[in-house]
């Protein structure tokens, strides 16, 4: 396992590549709405990359994948491509951006709710968003990154959802995906954080099985096996000399960018 820690320098590149993701979410909010395209959104939020913020796409022709973004609704786990179906009321949609500035990558995603959905729906996307926040709180130098994995699946068996296993968090920098794998569900797989790493922390709950499914038709749409929604919400992380600091946290958001043990 070939773990890069990062320099000052290249931390600082991160912060920046960082918020402008996060940018991109908060920039798209009001667009995301009932009777819109997802190519539509994927179309502004290129733009909005590309021409006002002076970087690039990460998603956009990696591995020949077609669009700037992934859009996932409902069912679909990750791997949306954005294509001219309009979203609907009552679905819950998963809007993953990386950005690329100056070589470096800032990479996360949230849940948007179109207008009202079901109660159960709510409870998924707020198991996948408290998931991950009780993740970035144990991080910090000397902690196993088996307690990620951990931390998760309490949560997700407080709530009786399951957590995907066939896609995981990554380390990320220079690179979209750079060593360690971070696992979301409770597993052995031995990493002391240290200070300067950074990677991905992005839990995908699904309301039934843990089960994926790739498509077939355009080998990127992933699904869950038995067609219940699922919901993932993600941030790029950074391990501080005694702590965490959250390189993509949004205005919006309730938690500290910077924890502190």
């Amino acid at each position: 396992m070939n773990i890069i820690k990062k320099t000052q320098d290249e931390i600082e590149k991160m912060r920046i590549a960082g918020a402008l993701a996060a940018d991109v979410l908060m920039m798209i909010k009001e667009h995301v709405k009932a009777g819109v395209t997802t190519e539509y959104l994927d179309n502004l939020m290129l733009d909005y990359m590309e021409n006002t913020q002076k970087a690039k796409s990460a998603c956009l022709g990696y591995y020949d994948y077609p669009k700037a973004t992934c859009i996932s609704i409902n069912e679909v786990i990750c791997h949306g491509i954005p294509s001219n179906k309009k979203l609907r009321n009552g679905d819950i949609v998963n809007i993953d951006v990386t950005v690329i500035k100056d070589d470096f990558h800032g990479d996360t995603s949230m849940m948007f709710i179109i207008g009202e959905t079901s109660p159960r729906n709510q409870q998924l996307c707020k198991c996948a968003q408290e998931s991950l926040y009780e993740a970035i709180k144990i991080v910090k130098p000397g902690v196993n990154l088996t307690e990620v994995g951990a931390t998760i699946q309490k949560i997700a068996d407080k709530y009786d959802f399951s957590i995907v296993r066939d896609y995981c968090g990554h380390g990320i920098g220079r690179g979209f995906h750079e060593d360690p794998q971070v696992l979301h569900y409770k597993n052995n797989v031995s990493v002391i954080l240290e200070p300067g790493m950074t990677f991905t922390i992005e839990p995908m709950i699904n309301a039934g099985t843990y089960k994926a499914k790739v498509s077939k038709k355009d080998g990127w749409t992933v699904t869950t096996a038995d067609k219940l929604p699922s919901a993932q919400y993600e941030h790029t992380i950074l391990v501080t000399d005694d702590g965490a600091e959250i390189l993509t946290l949004r205005p919006d958001e309730s938690i500290d960018r910077i924890i502190r043990h």
